[in-house]
């Protein structure tokens, strides 16, 4: 900043200055090529600041949802197995791994692995129907071949009633939009990360002097830029991340879309809580159509071999299994995960995303109007245009790069985007396909986010080819409508009439599996 006795002494010309005005002056060439870097470094950290606020939101929604989801998980698993071992010890203890293999795989879906979630939950019901058979039927001896031939039944004699249809599709969907919301988030993230990272260029770095600190060669240290003219210099150095505002849009309005799922039909929460009644009336549905179900895979798979009666009687008298059944109380279900519910998470985020719309569109404005620039206040006769302490005539020009071909102020390439913003802008489209897709209830390929390149600035440039990531989409679509009696399983009731018929159900399981334990 040129001193009193700098101002006192200003040079009769300014022509060995590069930038600022050829008229009266207090700079020489080294102070001009000071404030240059002075305002490129404040133009980042104008940039940084308010996209910071940005970036700590998502990255905060998402270390909570992250943390909600994987609790719930663990929650619903402990649920379940703490029940099953307080009232059946060692013998359950014994036959959990079923149980335990199943919210593993769902544990792996959820985090990124490989996990086709129909597949799997077949699998569950069908390694459930072998066990299941050998219990209902303890009087004969199945070998591994033919209890394969007792899982091909699984769909066409539907021995666990209509539960893992519905459990399927309720499953399905609530873990494929949990999954790819949580994800959004984290990309929403990483975008704010790198488009934030400016790099203005020579032409934008000329125009920023300029604009802030050329005044104070000219003794004009109070003097704030005109607004229209602050507008046009932002708009300039930030057409690329303009470009990105459309995608930007889109993605939030995919977000705010698979919020509403998740408070809705596709809740996770409203899944998992009550995942152990839901798998202990299947079971109920088995046990109560043994008969008919073991006739037709007599049928279909041939008649097995009876075991010795002596066998069966001691297998049955040596087990000393006490019929007693201790109801389950399910105020003792674990406290809520991350001591929240989903409903408050997605209610509290929905209001941030909406807050988040149009954020890139109105940067430029929002940097002029921030507290050090303070334009906005400025009597528009009594500012800095540029050259002089006037008005400024010239009209605002539009958001984006192909906008800045009129730009008074900033001379833009147009015919060469920013490709590290192009690349976000591809990272958007590509999480907004899965986001609509989880919307309706399609599974979608999970993005490893840990490979996405680290450490770019807007404007470092790389090869086109390296910027557009691939879009791969799995479709595993869960079809079917079903009414809302079908999303939601009535827990109360499922509570009372699972629970009034477990003694005798377990009776029967632990009893038979003991004798195949022998």
């Amino acid at each position: 900043m040129c001193s009193s006795m700098d101002q006192d002494n200003m040079h009769s010309a300014g022509d060995h200055l590069k930038v600022c005005s050829q008229g009266y002056t207090c700079c020489s060439q080294e102070m001009e090529e000071k404030y240059s870097q002075q305002s490129k470094h404040d133009f980042r950290n104008a940039v940084i600041e308010l996209s910071n606020h940005l970036q700590t939101m998502f990255s905060s929604r998402y270390k909570k949802f992250d943390e909600f989801f994987k609790e719930l998980l663990e929650n619903a698993e402990k649920s379940l197995n703490d029940m099953f071992v307080r009232t059946y010890g060692r013998l359950y203890m014994q036959n959990s791994e079923l149980f335990k293999d199943l919210f593993v795989e769902l544990k792996r879906y959820y985090v990124g692995g490989n996990v086709n979630l129909e597949e799997m939950l077949n699998e569950f019901w069908a390694r459930l129907l072998e066990r299941m058979f050998r219990l209902v039927n303890p009087q004969y001896h199945f070998t591994d071949e033919y209890l394969e031939c007792v899982s091909k039944y699984t769909e066409q004699l539907k021995p666990f009633g209509d539960v893992p249809r519905k459990l399927k599709l309720q499953v399905t969907r609530a873990f494929v939009a949990a999954r790819t919301f949580a994800q959004g988030l984290a990309v929403a993230r990483d975008v704010v990360s790198k488009v934030s990272a400016v790099n203005p260029t020579p032409q934008g770095t000329r125009a920023l002097l300029k604009m802030m600190y050329c005044p104070h060669c000219r003794g004009l240290v109070s003097v704030k830029p005109c607004y229209n003219y602050c507008f046009n210099v932002m708009r300039g150095c930030l057409a690329n991340q303009g470009d990105l505002d459309a995608e930007w849009n889109i993605f939030m309005d995919s977000m705010l879309l698979v919020a509403e799922r998740l408070e809705g039909p596709f809740n996770i929460e409203s899944v998992m809580d009550p995942i152990d009644v839901k798998i202990s009336d299947a079971i109920m549905n088995m046990q109560e159509n043994s008969m008919q179900v073991s006739q037709k895979v007599f049928q279909g798979c041939g008649q097995p071999k009876t075991l010795a009666q002596g066998r069966t009687a001691r297998s049955v008298s040596e087990s000393g299994f006490s019929a007693r059944f201790r109801p389950y109380n399910p105020e003792e279900r674990p406290t809520t995960a991350a001591g929240t519910s989903l409903d408050r998470l997605v209610t509290d985020v929905k209001e941030k995303l909406k807050q988040a719309k149009k954020f890139w569109s109105s940067l430029p404005g929002n940097i002029c109007n921030d507290e050090k620039m303070s334009v906005g206040t400025v009597d528009e006769n009594e500012c800095w245009n540029g050259s002089a302490k006037s008005r400024y005539d010239f009209a605002v020009t539009g958001n984006g790069l192909a906008s800045q071909v009129n730009n008074p102020e900033v001379e833009v390439d147009i015919t060469k985007p920013d490709m590290v913003i192009r690349r976000q802008i591809m990272a958007l489209r590509v999480m907004t396909n899965k986001l609509k897709n989880a919307y309706s209830g399609n599974d979608v390929d999970f993005i490893d986010i840990s490979e996405e390149s680290s450490g770019e600035e807007s404007g470092s440039g790389c090869e086109l080819q390296q910027c557009s990531p691939e879009f791969e989409f799995n479709a595993t679509e869960v079809t079917g409508n079903s009414n809302k009696s079908d999303k939601n399983v009535n827990t109360s009731a499922a509570t009372s009439s699972g629970l009034s018929r477990a003694a005798l159900f377990f009776s029967v399981l632990f009893l038979a599996l003991q004798r195949q334990w022998r």
